[in-house]
């Protein structure tokens, strides 16, 4: 079967616009997850955590993570042993927001246990964002994790 230039033309276009939808479907149903719903208001108070990060990393001693089986353990600076500490543990999943676990720090004895959910499977990077409180200054840190496959 023999076609002419128009039919041609019209297959080509028809081909085209057919690619462009497919596209346009695909891109629709990929997930696309924010670090945080509140990006703005945070990227303004970025100075601050700046300013945290810098206290945190002026400390003798340092904050430390470690993991062992469902289990993450978090020692504050040995200066800080014995004094009251609050603040917020994040473990931040990059790859997947629904794997992320935010947990509120209450010690005195500078060493905080999270038990991880045991229901999700955690792969891949993560990183433990931690903002305390002791004697009213405010410090952060984070801290890379990756779990082995």
């Amino acid at each position: 079967m023999q076609f002419n230039w128009g039919t041609k033309i019209t297959i080509a276009y028809l081909l085209f616009v057919a690619g462009i939808l497919f596209l346009v479907m695909q891109s629709s149903r990929q997930k696309i997850d924010l670090v945080t719903p509140d990006y703005y208001e945070q990227e303004i108070r970025y100075q601050e955590r700046i300013d945290q990060s810098r206290r945190a990393d002026a400390l003798p001693g340092k904050l430390t993570v470690m993991v062992s089986g469902d289990s993450l353990f978090i020692r504050f600076p040995e200066e800080q042993a014995g004094k009251m500490i609050t603040g917020k543990v994040w473990v931040y999943y990059p790859a997947d927001e629904s794997l992320d676990v935010k947990v509120d720090i209450d010690t005195r004895d500078g060493l905080q246990q999270l038990v991880m959910p045991s229901n999700r499977k955690r792969t891949g990077m993560s990183v433990v964002k931690t903002t305390w409180t002791c004697d009213g200054i405010d410090y952060y840190t984070e801290n890379i994790l990756s779990a082995k496959p």
